[in-house]
């Protein structure tokens, strides 16, 4: 396929039909005589490395932005037309004026294709030779004016007649010595009858540079392009009798070394017979001790079988030696038949458990369940367990965990930013450099067939041209199917049904159905701030006190000092950033140690967590609350979190139009219509007249517009500050408020309670108003968490609002 401006690379017209995109419909429909009427002037597009004739079809590439603007403007005209010119020289820029040839082809665009990698395929129709008398533009595009040149020298004449006949005849056994050209071009060439054509057409197929194909090009006297076309015809043929005797001639020289080779393994088996030397083990023999000491079932026995013996009959100096070397060699390494032995022991894999991880007990529960199971029944498939939840709640070290619990190796394959299939089920060997996929070279590097494998970031893969990892992993990832996995590369089956697979991910949306229902899902929805101060105690700061080297001098970190760190310089749901900010206070003081000789012992205090921190990163949210009617504070749940957000609406002069604002989504500005139309239906219960809400306009905003905000829980919020506004009640300064709302003012249930619930408690929220049927819900969160806390369920809008408006006054 012929490419403009960063064109590298000559495509076939077929590769153009095959390929998929996004087809712009072109009329092909044009006649071709209307078209012959050309305009003054014509938009130019530069070819590196090609040349386009007449009358031929043409498929083009297109990439650059230069190129496909100009693309853009040619579709709109009627005609499409544009002149396609050979580059003159090997710029590297976008080609100017006196880059390209002053003779090229008007071609009219009968076909597009527009590519999700923002390519155009594009099928052009060769119609004239022109020149270009000069530029008119150079941005954003080449347009300049042409002149349509007329061919001359006579077409009948009797050696016009006897080059076509040669020509033709010529080309015909050059087609059928090519491999390089079809059929179809000899039976094309030889039903042409117009001369200039068939010059234009053999031109174009021969292996001319651009120079040659340039000047077949500006060759206007039809005899003499014939005859240049038939002494260029005449050299390729001569070119390729040459290449056909030097390939027969290698062959031969092959086929000796073939012979010599055998000799030679003759000879050395001769002389092993007498005993004259010792010959050294071959490769094959070597990987046929190894594949039959590796425990290979019956069909990778087979394959292995018969690779080695191609392998006994192969020279080593074959190009396809190594590629059979290799292959062998990966199937001798895999563990066919090598199972770790699991530890059974429940209460101690409770207890590694616990050693390396606090809380977490849902997730403990599940695997110490597995391996109660698995110790009644030794076969058992492994379980598919995906851990959900916001960053730095220790879903890949819990893996790590698992694993030695079990007693099994462990192995992590990062997903993340994964688009190729190839990288799950490996290449086919046809390709050079072919390896197996990930999880094959994982299985290799475990040493075992039962190993723990962690799919990392599940929720980041991604799909391109190469294909869909998340399709591969459905093969993976059913234990109904993995048990016969079969790798690109191995071309068997290896079975995977006794991995413990665990996958980890943020959110699940990004997830695929087909691939979410086959995995047990596991929610691990942040530690509470307790839970944050105990793991910081166990792990965290005993850890950053031995990678900094102040193990010494009594370093410590006070609960309070703790607490006002997770308060003051964190948010989170996991503890990440935590143990970075216990990092930085260890390294503060580290370098005391070094600087200035300091001693232990160390206790940090809260005050001093400024002097080493720098200001307070984050202010409590109960400090932004105002005491003024139309502000109420709702409740979230983010991918790292709960969270609370304010709704403020303010009223001014108008037509009861309402404005939203703050980045909200469709459904949360759904909401915000039904708490409006609720509220105007009740104008009479609120003592609010209606005129008045008919000549206000509402302007309903949530702060931190940068960040986008969609859900319908909200609902309760928004009618609580719109009920505010109207009726000049403030909303209580210490109560949030969470829930769907209906036209008919019930209140409908909302997840991620147990998260919304603990945000409250870290703002300092005396008082949460829940709705009805999410009360089942709050069993999920610790009962040390509720302390404080005053919870009020509410099935109506009535409900809520006698909870959040205080009394009129």
């Amino acid at each position: 396929m012929s490419m403009s401006d960063e064109a590298q690379d000559i495509r076939t017209e077929s590769a153009l039909a095959s390929e998929v995109g996004t087809e712009i419909s072109v009329d092909s429909d044009v006649d071709e005589e209307s078209v012959l009427e050309l305009p003054a002037s014509l938009p130019i597009l530069p070819l590196k490395n090609t040349v386009l004739f007449p009358f031929l079809l043409s498929p083009l590439l297109v990439n650059s932005d230069r190129s496909k603007k100009l693309i853009d403007e040619v579709l709109l005209a009627p005609q499409r037309l544009l002149v396609c010119t050979a580059v003159n020289n090997d710029t590297e820029e976008s080609p100017g004026p006196d880059d390209v040839y002053c003779v090229g082809t008007v071609m009219r665009i009968a076909k597009m294709l527009k590519f999700p990698d923002d390519s155009y395929r594009l099928l052009v129709q060769g119609l004239a030779r022109v020149e270009i008398e000069g530029f008119e533009t150079e941005d954003p595009f080449l347009r300049g004016r042409i002149r349509k040149l007329a061919e001359t020298g006579d077409g009948d004449s009797v050696e016009v007649t006897a080059l076509v006949r040669n020509i033709s005849q010529e080309f015909g056994a050059l087609v059928a010595e090519s491999s390089r050209l079809s059929d179809e071009l000899q039976v094309f060439a030889s039903n042409l009858d117009d001369p200039s054509k068939l010059a234009d057409l053999v031109g174009s197929n021969l292996e001319f540079d651009v120079a040659g194909k340039q000047a077949i090009l500006e060759k206007l006297d039809v005899p003499a392009r014939l005859k240049m076309v038939a002494d260029e015809l005449v050299r390729e043929r001569d070119a390729k009798r040459v290449e056909s005797e030097i390939r027969d001639k290698v062959q031969d020289d092959i086929g000796k070394s073939q012979r010599d080779y055998m000799l030679r393994q003759q000879l050395e088996a001769i002389r092993q017979e007498l005993g004259e030397v010792e010959g050294t083990q071959s490769d094959a023999d070597r990987l046929r001790e190894k594949i039959e000491a590796a425990g290979l079932p019956e069909e990778a026995l087979k394959q292995a079988t018969r690779e080695l013996d191609r392998l006994d009959q192969m020279p080593t100096a074959a190009a396809e030696h190594g590629v059979i070397l290799t292959y062998l060699e990966w199937m001798a390494d895999l563990p066919w038949a090598e199972l770790s032995e699991d530890r059974l022991d429940v209460a101690e894999a409770r207890r590694i458990l616990d050693e390396d991880h606090y809380g977490l007990d849902k997730v403990k529960e599940r695997i110490v369940e597995y391996i109660a199971v698995l110790s009644l029944k030794r076969d058992l498939k492994g379980p598919i367990l995906c851990f959900v939840g916001p960053p730095g709640t220790g879903k890949t070290s819990l893996g790590r965990s698992i694993a030695r619990a079990l007693g099994r190796s462990f192995h992590r394959i990062s997903l993340g930013g994964i688009r190729d299939e190839a990288e799950i089920r490996g290449h086919r060997r046809t390709y050079v450099g072919a390896l197996p996929g990930r999880v094959i070279q994982g299985i290799r590097r475990a040493g075992t067939r039962n190993p723990v494998f962690l799919f990392d970031e599940v929720d980041k893969v991604g799909s391109d041209f190469r294909g869909d990892p998340s399709s591969a992993l459905l093969e993976v990832l059913d234990p109904e199917q993995n048990g016969t996995f079969s790798d690109h590369y191995l071309e068997i089956s290896f079975d995977l049904s006794q991995v413990l697979f665990i996958a980890t991910a943020n959110v699940m949306d990004p997830v695929p159905a087909a691939l979410r229902d086959r995995m047990e899902v596991i929610e691990l929805p942040g530690y509470t701030e307790e839970e944050k101060i105990e793991i910081a105690k166990q792990f965290l700061v005993p850890r950053q006190v031995e990678q900094n080297g102040i193990g010494n001098i009594g370093f410590e970190l006070p609960e309070e000092t703790l607490r006002a760190l997770i308060h003051s310089y964190t948010r989170e749901a996991g503890v990440r950033n935590l143990e970075r900010e216990v990092g930085a206070i260890a390294r503060k003081i580290a370098r005391r140690v070094a600087e200035d000789g300091l001693e232990g012992p160390t206790v940090i205090e809260p005050a001093a967590l400024a002097d080493l921190l720098g200001p307070v990163k984050f202010e409590p949210e109960i400090a932004e609350r105002v005491a003024q009617p139309g502000v109420a504070v709702g409740l979230a749940w983010t991918p790292a979190g709960g969270d609370i957000l304010f709704v403020e609406s303010t009223r001014m002069p108008g037509k009861g139009a309402l404005k939203l604002t703050g980045s909200l989504g469709d459904v949360m500005r759904e909401s915000a219509e039904a708490a409006r139309s609720w509220l105007r239906s009740r104008t009479d219960e609120f003592g609010v007249e209606p005129e008045m809400a008919d000549a206000s306009d509402v302007h309903l905003h949530v702060p931190a517009g940068a960040v986008p905000k969609d859900g319908p829980s909200a609902g309760v919020a928004m009618v609580t500050s719109l009920a505010s506004l109207l009726t000049g009640r403030p909303v209580y300064p210490d109560v949030a408020m969470t829930g769907e709302i209906t036209l008919r003012g019930k209140v409908l249930p909302v997840g991620g309670i147990k998260e919304k619930v603990l945000a409250a408690k870290r703002a300092g929220i005396r008082r949460v108003v829940l709705p009805e049927r999410n009360r089942k819900d709050v069993d999920e969160v610790p009962r040390e968490q509720l302390e404080g806390l005053e919870l009020e369920y509410v099935g109506m809008i009535d409900d809520a609002l006698r909870h959040t408006l205080t009394p009129p006054a």
